[in-house]
């Protein structure tokens, strides 16, 4: 008598086979290995577009703090030096970039003195002097020209010191001239653009003022440049 399936005989159901071990962990590193690439790619695109479109170039609390330095020591009685770089010398406001806008004028235009201000050419002339008083100040998401190439002719630009207020009115648009950062022309103490046949006019008989920024929010070799011209000062 026969006994299917009985002991000894082999059985005819298939198993799947059996997946190997490192399998799982090969695929957990491949999975961990893309994320990581996701994250690190986000990441660098995040930091351009930070660098490039909202970097603020300029710190806001060092800027108010150099502004309220400035006024403390004029009532104490002191004028910072001008031939000191990075001392700020005279104050900035700018009607039109509303009641709030202050800012230091600060000597020279090293990354300090574009940090907590406008920085001033040192080589050009000071506030409210012949010559061409020459501020250059970043863009960027706070930086103080952010709106300089809205501003049109006419616009104020005051300027004080700790004994007088100087005001220009501007006689162009920053929207209307750009340069290369290489051509210096614009801080002349009679500005003239190369080409006109006339050269550089090195004796100045008006009372200019030149405001300089970047053309592109984001880092660009290009400048926008404003000029203008002394129409008031008054005596504090």
């Amino acid at each position: 008598m026969s006994h299917n399936g009985g002991v000894g005989e082999p059985s005819t159901a298939t198993l799947p086979p059996a997946t190997p071990p490192e399998e799982p962990r090969r695929r957990w590193a491949l999975t961990v290995l893309g994320v990581l690439l996701v994250v690190s790619g986000l990441s660098f695109l995040g930091l351009y577009v930070w660098d490039a479109y909202f970097n603020p170039v300029m710190d806001v609390k060092a800027a108010r703090q150099q502004v309220e330095e400035v006024r403390k020591g004029w009532a104490q009685g002191r004028t910072p030096s001008s031939k000191i770089p990075g001392n700020a010398v005279a104050l900035m406001r700018i009607p039109d970039f509303g009641p709030d806008f202050e800012v230091a004028v600060v000597t020279g235009t090293t990354p300090h003195a574009l940090n907590v201000g406008v920085g001033w050419f040192e080589h050009t002339a000071a506030p409210g002097q012949v010559g061409n008083f020459a501020v250059a100040g970043h863009r960027g998401a706070s930086g103080p020209f952010v709106p300089l190439l809205d501003l049109k002719p006419g616009a104020r630009i005051v300027v004080e010191t700790r004994t007088e207020i100087h005001v220009y009115a501007l006689t162009s648009s920053a929207a209307d001239l750009t340069v290369d950062k290489t051509e210096t022309w614009v801080v002349d103490p009679v500005p003239v653009p190369p080409g006109t046949g006339r050269g550089p006019v090195t004796e100045p008989t008006e009372r200019l003022i030149t405001l300089v920024t970047c053309r592109n929010f984001f880092h660009s070799p290009e400048r926008s440049v404003a000029f203008g011209e002394l129409v008031e000062t008054i005596t504090k």
